[in-house]
């Protein structure tokens, strides 16, 4: 079991296999690095170094009750990536991954990262103001902050029908990708799940996506419920100096769990470009 004790003193678990061109997985709300199984097995496989953590409060992470906010969340993967020494490195994060990995690439990134990925991604904005009039309502947030602090067992099973797609018509549930969310939510500490949808739903990644200029694709799903595209993937490839969009009809949220293959191919396809 690998783990790296921060500055501050807070102790972050991490995966690392392999070796190659390093591959820096960023995993969303309010999962772990656990979610990104399909993909660091086959890139693992395709000859590449894969790493993921679990956010600080997330999976096997100390469960410290402060420093719940993006410059924290990307300060932390500047000293993972001090720590191992990394260079010429690829980010990829999903959803509030996303948000981190572009947050970390804009204030601490320079000379260390190739390219980035955001994935479903909370980027740039996601709550409703009067710079962002099309965003989702705050009373919505405020909704899944009720549900977190006091309903989280019933929650984290509810939530995985529209993340996955599975309350659309035809579509085929596994129950035993809803078991694997719900058991790595409950993995991670409540106080650092409860603060993160205020990171996630807040922050403003406007500035920090036009000033990145490495290459960075935009993949989000047209069918995405929990993080609209119009709003968010769509918005976000235009803030780029050197972004590229792929847009998927039908897909969901957690696309790269029910997508796999898609995923993973266009992934190799942006990373061997």
């Amino acid at each position: 079991m690998s783990t790296l004790t921060l500055k501050d003193g807070t102790t972050i678990y991490y995966k690392d296999w392999g070796k190659g061109q390093t591959i820096f997985f960023h995993h969303g709300w309010p999962l772990s690095s656990d979610d990104w199984d399909a993909q660091m097995f086959f890139f693992l496989e395709q000859g590449y170094r894969v790493i993921a953590h679990d956010r600080r409060g997330h999976g096997r992470s100390e469960q410290t009750p402060y420093g719940h906010d993006m410059d924290t969340y990307a300060s932390d993967v500047a000293e993972i990536v001090e720590a191992l020494d990394l260079k010429d490195v690829i980010h990829v994060g999903h959803s509030t991954g996303g948000g981190e990995v572009i947050r970390y690439v804009a204030k601490h990134g320079k000379g260390k990262v190739s390219k980035a990925v955001l994935v479903s991604a909370v980027t740039p904005i996601m709550v409703q103001n009067e710079n962002n009039p099309d965003g989702v309502p705050i009373s919505v947030f405020d909704d899944i902050r009720n549900n977190t602090a006091n309903h989280r067992q019933q929650f984290f099973i509810d939530i995985t029908f529209p993340f996955y797609g599975y309350n659309r018509e035809g579509a085929k549930v596994s129950e035993g990708i809803q078991r694997n969310w719900w058991r790595q939510g409950m993995n991670g500490s409540i106080k650092a799940h409860y603060d993160c949808i205020k990171a996630f739903s807040e922050t403003d990644f406007t500035e920090d996506l036009k000033s990145v200029e490495i290459p960075v694709l935009v993949m989000h799903g047209e069918d995405d419920q929990i993080v609209p595209f119009e709003t968010t993937g769509k918005v976000a490839a235009t803030l780029l100096k050197n972004g590229k969009l792929i847009s998927y009809p039908g897909f969901p949220h957690g696309m790269p769990t029910t997508e796999t293959e898609t995923i993973n191919r266009d992934l190799l396809s942006f990373f061997k470009s």
